[in-house]
């Protein structure tokens, strides 16, 4: 993704990154104001890692059984870690009228450093998959990744057809 490919955005910066809460999920903090905040990934889904009502859910819908779930979803928390070590420099991007979810947690997508764009790996290498629940600007963009990711068998499809 482009930096400018977002179209009216509220960009944070001065942040790093304090934990990894799971595939699609993390804590950052400002670097002048020590003010932490939760970020859960617009666009994408990542399996859970508990049992939760979030993991009967896709139980059912997916008919994959929830031990297996979990299992992917310590795959892809293991690989936001790699991606995204704890005290990495990044900035986040949130689009105005979409800025929490139900839970109170902040929406956005997150950027390193370098300019990558966390959301975007974590669909593109096949760890998440597209979250349509919640509209986003890049939702169309992650549904093609996904299809990609799929047909190469990249990440967590390379042990499940879908998830």
């Amino acid at each position: 993704m482009k930096k400018n490919a977002i179209k009216n955005i509220i960009l944070h910066t001065h942040y790093f990154i304090t934990k990894i809460v799971d595939g699609d999920g993390l804590f950052v903090k400002n670097k002048f104001s020590d003010e932490e905040i939760e970020i859960r990934f617009y666009g994408i889904d990542a399996p859970e890692m508990k049992k939760c009502k979030k993991l009967i859910q896709d139980e059912r819908e997916t008919h994959i059984a929830g031990s297996l779930l979990i299992k992917l979803g310590l795959k892809s928390y293991k690989f936001l870690q790699k991606i995204a070590t704890v005290g990495s420099n990044c900035s986040f991007m949130q689009e105005p009228k979409n800025t929490t979810d139900v839970f109170g947690r902040s929406l956005a997508y997150v950027m390193l450093s370098d300019g990558t764009i966390l959301n975007e790996i974590m669909v593109g290498e096949g760890y998440a998959k597209p979250y349509d629940k919640v509209f986003c600007q890049e939702l169309p963009k992650y549904q093609k990744l996904n299809l990609i990711a799929r047909q190469k068998k990249k990440g967590l499809y390379a042990i499940v057809k879908k998830y």
